[in-house]
């Protein structure tokens, strides 16, 4: 059976770490028609848009996409298309795990962390309104008409949690952690502060908890969560999050295990699925056979648990590990010193992951 999958390749470093992991995924057997579709900055030169609804449609039509990063322009310029690719397809489940393997740059040993982060609402929602503009002024007087007051040359940026998205992305994690035999669930929130908002969050993570009595159940403000996880990674295990908590403490994560370029990630809705490595395009590295590949291979392991190819999936998994173990085929953020010379390139590291997957 060959499987048609969406491939998105991306901006700055996207060409190369996809067409790593294209070549890893290939290694294993398995038969992948790649359905090549663009966004990002190479869409909005060619079709006057970042987001084609060409790429919407063949995502729809497969059901499963991998994706390389995608530049989000700071500031200005076109929102985040990897959000917008979020909302529109409704994948609700940012799902991150944090994994270390033995010889990784890790300040922690055995960190094994799985990070479910809601992703359709928060401010992520992009509602805003720009200071000085009748928006803002007519907001502004709605909030001192409640019995508050800001700035009159205020800017603001709507955070809205509801109980619909809360309820399924903490059935999501719950359900994660039973089917893969993990024993807790940790629900982050700031709701001594945010009370409307992340109260809401917490009280229908609580709710949901109730239905899981095998499941042991904790909650954490986010930022005692930070401290938490610094010290002691290994007293949690998986960790439930509003959207924007959720992208912070992934990345938090991340730092822990050895850095972004070991970070996979998957979007998940009811029936579509969209994996990605959590960094970035990193245009300043573009075309220098330089980056470390292994978040979108990782990512490419997660499409095929999805796909339900296990012993694919663990073989790839494994291959990596033994790189890593050994410290020698490793891009230059896996070594100790990152201007060791003996650190080789995106390619290179495919290449050993797949002469591992052969041994």
């Amino acid at each position: 059976m060959a499987y048609t999958i969406t491939l998105i390749p991306g901006d700055g470093i996207g060409p190369e770490v996809t067409t790593a992991a294209v070549r890893v995924l290939e290694a294993t057997g398995i038969e992948f028609n790649w359905e090549q579709a663009i966004a990002g900055q190479k869409a909005q030169d060619k079709y006057g848009t970042p987001l084609p609804d060409d790429l919407l449609e063949s995502i729809r039509r497969n059901k499963v996409a991998l994706k390389g990063p995608i530049t989000t322009p700071v500031g200005s310029g076109f929102r985040s298309v990897n959000v917008a690719i979020r909302k529109e397809l409704d994948l609700y489940v940012c799902l991150r795990p944090c994994k270390s393997y033995p010889g990784a740059p890790s300040i922690h040993n055995n960190v094994d962390v799985v990070v479910v982060r809601e992703n359709t609402e928060d401010l992520y929602l992009g509602i805003e309104c720009r200071r000085q503009t009748p928006e803002a002024a007519k907001l502004a007087r709605l909030i001192e008409e409640n019995g508050n007051r800001v700035n009159a040359d205020s800017s603001f940026s709507i955070k809205a949690i509801s109980p619909n998205a809360s309820r399924r992305i903490a059935k999501y994690a719950f359900d994660y952690a039973r089917a893969h035999g993990r024993k807790k669930v940790t629900v982050v929130h700031k709701a001594n502060i945010l009370k409307e908002t992340d109260g809401l969050f917490l009280s229908t993570t609580i709710d949901v908890a109730r239905d899981y009595p095998d499941i042991e159940f904790e909650s954490h403000m986010v930022d005692s969560m930070c401290a938490q996880l610094v010290r002691y990674p290994r007293h949690h295990d998986v960790i439930v999050l509003p959207n924007l908590y959720g992208d912070i403490i992934s990345e938090l994560c991340a730092g822990l295990i050895g850095g972004v370029g070991l970070a996979p990630g998957a979007n998940i809705g009811d029936d579509i699925a969209v994996f990605e490595p959590t960094h970035g395009s990193a245009p300043k590295y573009t075309g220098q056979n330089k980056v470390n590949p292994m978040a979108m291979i990782l990512s490419g392991v997660l499409m095929l648990r999805h796909l339900e190819e296990k012993e694919a999936a663990d073989r790839v998994e494994s291959a990596i590990e033994q790189v890593i173990a050994e410290g020698e085929s490793v891009t230059y953020d896996m070594k100790p010193d990152r201007n060791d010379p003996t650190a080789v390139g995106t390619s290179q590291v495919a290449d050993a992951v797949i002469e591992k997957m052969k041994e």
